[in-house]
């Protein structure tokens, strides 16, 4: 598990990272950059996060496929990958214009909203690599390959800091673009890391048989919409769960900027200590595949609960840093006392549901492996949209708790999804270790 696991949470520190970066050095420009960035990085995850869950499915379909000995049946999931990825950028792209276009009608601090159009509508051009890279990505792990993901988002963070430095500031004769400049490093790196990907794709399978390119060109729409069906759950629970933050972080654009820059760098902190049950969640739902695939439901157990102790135990260490060392950490992103006071508040309600966060993440893993990719959907449809959001809403607004209040609805609602997708993989994998024929696998 920690073999596969270790690269893959390195690659999804790697992708916060790039947020993380963008918002360390935009920082030096003020509140309302960091701000700007923040609601334009959220506004973009929330929409291309959907079209990039579709490729979930193939967490599944390869990983399975692989675990059975059917080489060529994984290269016909990464062509079908690829294929959706394409087709689903042309209307993934033109929502976020349209969202774009939309932004001055959420009564946003006007000082914000002036420099999140821009940086939307720059950021908006990654939507393809982004794409592309996420069936890649897949494919490879699913395969069990996750070295060259770690090494990817590790050098596109490198790319998109240098860029930073030289568009922001205006380095090297370039114009110094601020904001703008920050949403052009972040396009950059994203083609980088989607190309890297398929240059290692392509090298990897020279040689093989059966080979990468003697497998059959044609698309199947039986294939795709099996690849959709299982996708399209894992999307809308992923798209739920982000979306819901970064609605979070739109309604934090109504409060005063000090308000907002303490939201986006708690929010940036807690997501990045959240990388590491993703990357598990990653790992599990591959060996959890591997082991359905051969047809071994205790392999699958053990793989299961091994991701879930691991996710578990490192969220209580991270719990503990957020409640001894908040000021430290907000400390790293700003001096500003306002936002040094209201993040470390902020930091400790994180620390409450940390915990509850990992469970929900790496059960949503280890389900996918399994196949059941509709369950977390239901849950976190449930537990963030219909429970925590409008608890926070009603606490921040109409309580008058301001932007603290928005974390206590979030965290109640991870906190129900962490109990009951733990509840469910319970049963669904005693449900899996009860069939004894083939023709129940």
């Amino acid at each position: 598990m920690l073999r596969l696991a270790l690269p893959v949470i390195l690659a999804e520190l790697g992708w916060m990272g790039m947020g993380v970066a963008d918002t360390l050095m935009v920082g030096r420009l003020g509140p309302e950059a960091i701000g700007a960035v923040g609601i334009g990085s959220s506004l973009l995850t929330g929409v291309v996060i959907f079209a990039m869950g579709l490729m979930l499915g193939l967490d599944t379909l390869v990983s399975q496929a692989h675990g059975a000995g059917r080489l060529e049946d994984c290269h016909r999931w990464l062509l079908h990958g690829v294929t959706v990825s394409l087709i689903i950028a042309v209307p993934t792209t033109l929502a976020l214009f349209g969202l774009s276009r939309l932004l001055a009608g959420w009564g946003m601090d006007p000082r914000v909203l002036v420099l999140t159009q821009p940086y939307l509508d720059i950021v908006t051009w990654s939507a393809l690599p982004l794409l592309l890279y996420a069936a890649f990505r897949r494919y490879l792990q699913g395969m069990g390959v996750v070295r060259p993901v770690m090494i990817a988002l590790l050098a596109a963070n490198v790319v998109n800091v240098l860029f930073n430095w030289i568009l922001i500031f205006g380095k090297f004769g370039a114009p110094a673009m601020g904001v703008r400049g920050s949403a052009w490093a972040t396009v950059i790196a994203r083609v980088a890391m989607a190309g890297y990907l398929l240059i290692v794709i392509v090298v990897r399978e020279r040689g093989r048989r059966p080979g990468l390119f003697e497998t059959p060109m044609e698309i199947s729409r039986q294939w795709l919409r099996r690849l959709i069906a299982l996708g399209f759950p894992a999307a809308a629970q992923i798209t739920l769960e982000v979306g819901v933050f970064a609605m979070a972080t739109a309604l934090a654009g109504r409060l005063a900027p000090v308000a907002l820059a303490s939201h986006q760098i708690a929010l940036n902190i807690a997501a990045c200590s959240f990388m590491v049950p993703l990357g598990l969640s990653s790992a599990g739902a591959v060996r959890v595949g591997h082991a359905v695939g051969r047809r071994d439901p205790e392999g699958a157990e053990r793989a299961g609960w091994t991701a879930l102790l691991f996710g578990a135990g490192f969220m209580v260490c991270t719990a503990s840093v957020f409640i001894l060392a908040p000021r430290w950490l907000i400390g790293a992103f700003t001096t500003d006392p306002g936002v040094l006071t209201l993040g470390s508040s902020l930091l400790f309600v994180a620390a409450v549901f940390q915990l509850f966060d990992g469970i929900q993440g790496v059960a949503t893993g280890v389900l996918r492996g399994l196949g059941d990719t509709r369950t977390p959907m239901i849950w976190n449809l449930f537990a963030h949209w219909f429970a925590g959001l409008p608890l926070g809403y009603w606490l921040c607004f109409s309580l008058g708790l301001g932007v603290l209040g928005l974390w206590w609805g979030l965290s109640a609602g991870l906190i129900i999804c962490g109990v009951a997708l733990s509840i469910v993989w319970t049963r669904r994998i005693q449900a899996l270790k009860s069939l004894k024929s083939d023709l129940a696998w």
